[in-house]
């Protein structure tokens, strides 16, 4: 037997990328698929594997990377989270008309619940959208087993193949055997071919004809159909059966033994929920009177099985319309469909919770600080990241997608200004590394369209809330190599922006006085958009130079009237009671000494 390791999930999949011999993977970070890309680059270094590996600016580009490399006959795989697929949609659609050399996974990792997503959606959805397979594990070593099936499938049919694990399948871990992975490099070949490439409409059509063949052979695929989860229940009388892909079978199994009829009740597991052999439909459609459908996030499996009067599941309300299939909602679906007592329902016990918030010494929370402080009856457009916290602080209105701040903003000035009505400061904040993924060509749009307001970019230098991958401003990629290094004010300049200015936040004075200074040039007579760029390292990047700071210590002038708790937020800030002095977490504290300057007393010094 080989080495054994616990390994995450997506530490699982990585291994499978490696042992199947992937020789070309890019990703954006994105929660819960984060870790696959770093994990890959580690198995590279321990095996000298000779795979590409990159931190692409956005998930359409890292598609249409990794997606030529499939080009030449070898083989790729597009790594991203299920809102990531959205920005990959249009490369998506059309690669399956066109169709793959090289094996081509596109993994597309969904959240639902969800726990760290804007949305809840189903990429299977997508998958039968574009008209290519998609593949349901149900656990991390199954994750690992299903992308060398992916790839088989890919090259078989010349077809992208969609792996569509969960944030539970993501982000479990499992004891894994380790083999010796070697090295498999196929020289690139790319055989010209305009009417399959480069194919015009009237190509597209046939293209579109031979998608649907491929469909339907892979569809009758027989090493992708749907097999019993517990062949001890094959031969039994029963009229009716559960059928069920992903981690939900993973509950299912311990629900069914000890509900004691795990032997007696059919469990079928789908493996490839689109396309869902027809044969495997009307088999089972003519064998059971009840068929109950246990799937996440959507009804992929149920609208295929097509019999509203058979098949029950969230169409028919049998399974909650929204929200995980954890144990206990696999537990009530089971119960309720076979006509079971109730389970008796335990109710947690109840503890305080603390909403999420900054960390201590973020140097976003004076940004937003300052925002409110400088426009308190402002319209605050935000984005997707961390900073997204600064609802706490009452600066953040709008949370829509990927560069939605910039674009949001133009449009509420465009509504107050059509209007003939006075418009309210807007000030808009994103990310450095949503800056570069969506936010330029939202910032050449409002320039050009002429409308007005400020945005604060917080470059903290990382892309923090996703496991710190470096963004292209710092000058090195995933492999730790130097590159052209570039600069967010050039390219907000070149956008055409006149004003730009860039500042520490952490020095809240001058902050708040050239916040000042944008809002009179975005709303002056000759202004426009106005930049103000945030920047000091995130503390909690360990790759960054971090200045020593002082100790922030209260005074005898506190009276306990907590503004810097309420309205700063900071958790390294503790209250001490009703009109009693605030006190200071110094295991947490940074001595970052921002507070000094939010206390309206002066109670507070380093």
């Amino acid at each position: 037997m080989g080495e054994r390791r616990v390994l995450l999930g997506n530490e699982v999949i990585a291994l499978g990328l490696a042992e199947a011999g992937c020789e070309m993977a890019t990703s954006y970070p994105g929660t819960p698929a984060s870790e696959i890309l770093g994990a890959l680059l580690r198995f590279r270094k321990e095996n000298g594997l000779g795979i590409h590996l990159e931190w692409s600016i956005n998930e359409k580009v890292a598609y249409e990377v990794a997606l030529a490399n499939s080009f030449t006959g070898r083989r790729s795989a597009v790594i991203m989270k299920q809102v990531g697929l959205n920005v990959a949609a249009d490369p998506l659609m059309s690669s399956a008309y066109t169709g793959v050399k090289g094996g081509f996974i596109v993994i597309s990792a969904d959240d639902p619940g969800p726990h760290s997503s804007q949305t809840e959606q189903d990429s299977r959805f997508f998958a039968m959208l574009a008209k290519i397979p998609v593949l349901d594990p149900t656990s991390p070593a199954d994750a690992g087993r299903i992308v060398h099936l992916a790839y088989t499938l890919s090259e078989r049919y010349e077809i992208p193949v969609m792996l569509r694990p969960t944030t539970r399948v993501c982000h479990a871990r499992q004891d894994i055997e380790l083999s010796r992975i070697m090295r498999q490099e196929r020289s690139p070949i790319f055989q010209k071919n305009p009417q399959r490439w480069a194919a015009t409409p009237k190509f597209r059509l046939t293209l579109h004809r031979e998608l649907n063949e491929k469909i339907k052979r892979i569809s009758d695929d027989g090493a992708f159909q749907p097999t019993l989860l517990n062949p001890s229940s094959a031969g039994t009388s029963a009229k009716m059966c559960i059928v069920g892909s992903g981690v939900v079978l993973a509950y299912l199994e311990e629900v069914m033994s000890d509900l004691g009829i795990y032997d007696s009740i059919p469990a079928y597991r789908v493996l490839m929920p689109y396309p869902l052999s027809a044969a495997f439909s009307r088999e089972l459609l003519a064998s059971y009177e009840r068929v109950l459908v246990l799937e996440e996030s959507g009804p992929v499996i149920e609208m295929q099985l097509c019999d509203r009067a058979k098949v029950f599941g969230r169409q028919s309300g049998n399974i909650p319309s929204a929200g995980e299939l954890l144990p206990e909602a696999v537990e009530q679906a089971v119960r309720s469909f076979l006509e079971l007592p109730p389970a008796s329902v335990v109710d947690a016990p109840s503890f305080p919770g603390r909403r999420p918030s900054l960390c201590a010494g973020c140097p976003h929370r004076a940004v937003f600080f300052a925002i409110k402080k400088i426009f308190p009856k402002g319209i605050y457009p935000s984005d997707i990241g961390c900073y997204t916290l600064g609802l706490n602080l009452g600066a953040v209105d709008t949370v829509l997608c990927m560069g939605a701040s910039i674009s949001q903003a133009a449009g509420f000035y465009h509504a107050f200004r059509s209007a003939g009505e006075d418009h309210p400061i807007i000030c808009a904040t994103i990310g450095d590394s949503t800056f570069f993924h969506a936010g330029i060509p939202a910032l050449i749009n409002a320039v050009v369209q002429g409308a007005r307001f400020v945005l604060v970019v917080l470059d903290n230098g990382t892309t923090a809330m996703t496991g710190h991958q470096p963004t292209p401003a710092l000058g090195f990629n995933l492999n730790g190599e130097a590159v052209p290094r570039l600069s967010i004010a050039n390219i907000v300049k070149a956008c055409g922006v006149k004003f730009i200015e860039e500042s520490d936040p952490y020095e809240l004075k001058k902050f708040t006085g050239i916040l000042r200074s944008a809002a009179k040039h975005a709303f002056g007579d000759n202004g426009g958009i106005a930049v103000v760029i945030s920047k000091r390292p995130c503390l909690m990047d360990r790759t960054q130079q971090h200045e020593k700071h002082g100790k922030v210590s209260v005074t005898e002038k506190c009276k306990g009237c907590d503004f810097c708790c309420k309205e700063f937020e900071c958790p390294a800030i503790l209250p001490g009671g009703e009109k009693e002095p605030v006190r200071i977490d110094e295991a947490i504290c940074t001595g970052c000494g921002v507070c000094v300057s939010v206390c309206p007393h002066q109670a507070l010094e380093m």
